[in-house]
């Protein structure tokens, strides 16, 4: 029998969605779990599973239409199932409303995985997030053996091919003290940025302007900037941080915490431990306001800040005080992974009581971001840069030296955080950077 797909329910605030686009047309087949259609909420992007396989009878709501969850907003005939009576049945499904002035939602980008294939090979699609792992990892999809239905790789299928091949990891070395790296040192390369801008306009120009209305991530990203502009007076602090020793640390570890781990290692987990250890020392930054009471959080949960194609999120990691190193690379590679797949959850992006910002990967020196509420600092990570600066020894001996430096900026909220306080954390936060003490292991 025909069977309703419905606006799913995103989490327990959420109460209603917006289709952003259909990855299928009315007519075509899917498979039980590939993508179906994408929305967007108040707090997440995500996309939509076909809840069985068979073909897509009836669409009852378009892209640009908001709805509330447990809507009834498409048809699936189940494989096997005659067409013309389920297309009856789809027929008494309530009718949608008139069409939305918002335009349409431009069309992917890319083609879809069934499309690029052919209709022919229905057993090898797969979910972004797969096709993204195996993109990353140089893996040909139709050598892993999918346990999923009709033969579907699954997320385990891909993790697990991954770790079967994957050699030996050589035996650990003792770990000697960090020591000051010698000038030699190679520059720290700036990340090759993960996404593009694409905000321009999807409809040629008719005269001398086009106008399209914000997508409904935009339109919250401007309700919460402006939201935090009227709620905390902004106040910032810039910092200067030499990280030669971090970097030395990484240029010689990289290659062995990949083999070990099966992660690529990079600067944001270092300032993420700094931030740790400097919220510790000065547990205020950590804490939020409500009303004319001071919250005060047990757990550290750091906000890290994810550019998209067409807009910015922030997932949490929860309880970064208990993960080491290892453990904080592992969670923000999931969730950035996550957030540019559109998988994240609306849990994800809640709780978190500080924020770190990373322009530095775009060429930025550094910047000063708007608070992430209800938080009541933000951190600016700038980029890496060696650059010529004075230098003492232990005698107190001045000479010029090239060192890896970076710009660091606080964002705090005054009505909380005081000058001195702000300074003191930032002053801690430089401490840990350049002491270089990191356990990679």
């Amino acid at each position: 029998m025909a069977v309703n797909v419905v606006m799913p329910q995103m989490g327990e605030s959420i109460t209603e969605g917006t289709i952003v686009r259909w990855f299928k047309n009315e007519g075509e087949s899917v498979a039980k779990d590939e993508p179906l259609l994408e929305i967007s909420t108040d707090k997440v992007d995500a996309e939509v599973p076909a809840p069985v396989a068979g073909t897509l009878l009836k669409i009852l709501h378009g892209p640009g239409t908001t709805v509330a969850v447990e809507t009834v907003i498409a048809v699936i005939a189940e494989a096997g199932e005659a067409v013309a009576p389920a297309v009856a049945a789809a027929e008494t499904a309530p009718a949608p409303p008139p069409p939305s002035p918002t335009p349409p939602a431009p069309a992917a980008a890319e083609p879809t995985p069934a499309r690029e294939r052919g209709e022919a090979e229905p057993a090898r699609r797969t979910s972004p997030l797969v096709r993204r792992i195996a993109a990353e990892h140089g893996i040909d999809l139709a050598q892993v053996p999918g346990t999923g239905a009709q033969g579907r790789v699954t997320k385990e299928d891909i993790l697990a091919f991954i770790e079967k091949r994957r050699p030996a990891p050589p035996p650990p070395t003792p770990s000697a003290p960090p020591t000051p790296p010698p000038a030699t040192v190679p520059a720290p390369r700036p990340a090759a940025p993960t996404s593009k801008a694409t905000l321009a306009p999807t409809q040629p120009f008719v005269g001398e302007e086009v106008r399209e209305p914000l997508s409904v991530m935009r339109q919250k990203i401007a309700e919460h900037m402006v939201a935090s502009r009227r709620t905390s007076p902004h106040v910032n602090t810039v910092f200067e941080a030499e990280l030669s020793r971090i970097v030395a640390l990484r240029e010689g570890a990289k290659a062995t915490f990949e083999a070990q781990h099966g992660l690529k290692l990079t600067y944001t987990p270092f300032f993420m431990a700094a931030a740790v250890e400097a919220l510790k020392a000065f547990p205020v930054l950590n804490a939020s306001l409500e009303g004319n009471e001071v919250v005060y959080h047990r757990h550290i949960n750091l906000g890290v800040a994810v550019a998209l194609p067409h807009g910015l999120i922030v997932p949490v990691v929860p309880h970064a005080e208990e993960l080491s190193l290892v453990g904080l690379q592992r969670a923000v590679t999931d969730l950035a992974t996550r957030a540019r797949t559109k998988q994240l959850l609306p849990a994800d992006v809640q709780g978190s009581t500080f924020s770190i910002t990373n322009p530095g990967p775009y060429g930025g020196l550094f910047g000063l971001p708007i608070i992430n509420q209800p938080n009541v600092a933000i951190l600016s990570v700038g980029g890496i840069q060696r650059r010529p600066v004075v230098v003492r020894d232990g005698d107190g001996r001045e000479s010029i030296g090239i060192r890896d430096m970076v710009y660091l900026a606080l964002s705090f909220d005054h009505r909380l955080v005081d000058g001195a306080t702000a300074d003191q954390f930032m002053a801690h936060l430089k401490g840990v950077l350049e002491a270089g003490r990191f356990e990679l292991a």
